[in-house]
């Protein structure tokens, strides 16, 4: 069961009360260089020989390390004491409730992601943080998927770096223990012709692919369509991520949808069994209602993923799941409500 990290009831330790922090900032999209002021602090906090922290708050010199300016010196020292820092508590006033109404069942029914992004690619926590703060906000699966090499960009994973991070995957998926499991995944770039962005041999070697398109965006209908066909149909393609592209808000801009039949895309996803995104960034909101329509008819199933680039991000999905409860999703459709060896087994059939 996902569901948002209860408020803070007792103070927490330095570390953890800046993680906090910056998980209260990701879910309602603060400014990244805000966010990363806390995130680089407990890189900082982490380093420091075993007891140099409390030498430094008794010394009232913490500002003086590297990495530790005013807000978070704050917060640290507060947490030293056994208190909760006056900044940690206004942003659990403004941005620890709900981050919107309606989809609340369905958003409890949600175990797991099949789109989620470390700083590998173009993330900005690690691995470890990750899957930390999936365990914490009660996911029982994840799917890491990084981008793949053509988006330059993104610091998309070549094959030799995807082969180090699934050894990673792996080892943190034993690591974890019974009742969570880590999947080696991908976000493999939908290519011009509809092949796929990483080779056969790396791709099989992963649980759960999501593809999507992130180039020429303004193709002509009739070619992104049969780009998009082919690639649903591959049989390593597991997801269709952010189908349209488009972007509706954001420190982006905005941008149009792709122009391409939906009504022949989702059939070839309900043939090929290949789930249909439902992308929770606000920002994105993809599908659009009438194409999330359009995919319920042709019987598609549906992912619903926080397309999470930040640990707090993870929350988003409350917005996936108010829209897909507000158009009639069967939840039995969403394979993010599913457990993990049933998403496996579909992922992987035999």
């Amino acid at each position: 069961m996902v569901h948002l990290i209860a408020p803070v009831e007792e103070p927490l330790d330095p570390i953890d009360a800046l993680r906090r922090v910056a998980f209260l900032m990701e879910r309602t999209r603060a400014g990244s260089y805000r966010v990363e002021a806390f995130r680089k602090a407990v890189k900082t906090l982490k380093a420091l020989a075993p007891g140099e922290l409390d030498r430094q708050v008794d010394a009232g010199t913490l500002q003086e390390i590297p990495g530790i300016g005013k807000s978070t010196a704050g917060v640290i020292e507060a947490a030293a004491r056994g208190e909760t820092a006056a900044y940690l508590s206004g942003l659990e006033e403004k941005s620890g409730g709900p981050l919107t109404e309606g989809g609340e069942e369905l958003y409890a029914a949600l175990q797991g992601d099949c789109h989620l992004h470390s700083d590998w690619s173009d993330g900005g926590s690690p691995i470890d943080e990750m899957v930390l703060t999936g365990l914490e906000t009660g996911h029982s699966w994840m799917v890491l998927t990084d981008h793949s090499p053509q988006l330059r960009v993104a610091n998309g994973l070549t094959a030799e770096r995807l082969a180090q991070q699934i050894a990673i995957v792996e080892a943190i998926d034993r690591g974890v223990g019974e009742g969570f499991s880590f999947f080696k995944g991908i976000e493999v770039d939908i290519l011009d012709d509809g092949s796929l962005d990483q080779s056969p041999e790396m791709l099989s070697r992963l649980d759960l692919v999501t593809a999507s398109v992130h180039s020429k965006l303004r193709m002509n209908a009739s070619p992104m369509t049969k780009r998009m066909v082919a690639a649903v149909r591959n049989p390593r393609v597991n997801v269709l991520g952010h189908c349209t592209g488009r972007l509706v808000e954001g420190s982006r801009g905005t941008r149009p949808q792709s122009d391409f039949d939906a009504k022949a895309v989702f059939e070839a996803c309900a043939e090929s069994d290949t789930a249909v995104e439902i992308n929770s960034r606000p920002e994105r909101c993809d599908p659009p209602d009438e194409l999330i329509g359009l995919a319920l008819d042709a019987g598609c199933l549906f992912a619903i993923d926080s397309d999470a680039h930040a640990p707090g991000q993870l929350d988003m999905k409350a917005y996936g799941a108010a829209r897909a409860t507000h158009l009639g999703v069967p939840p039995d459709r969403i394979i993010t409500t599913w457990d993990a060896d049933r998403l496996r087994a579909w992922a992987r059939p035999a």
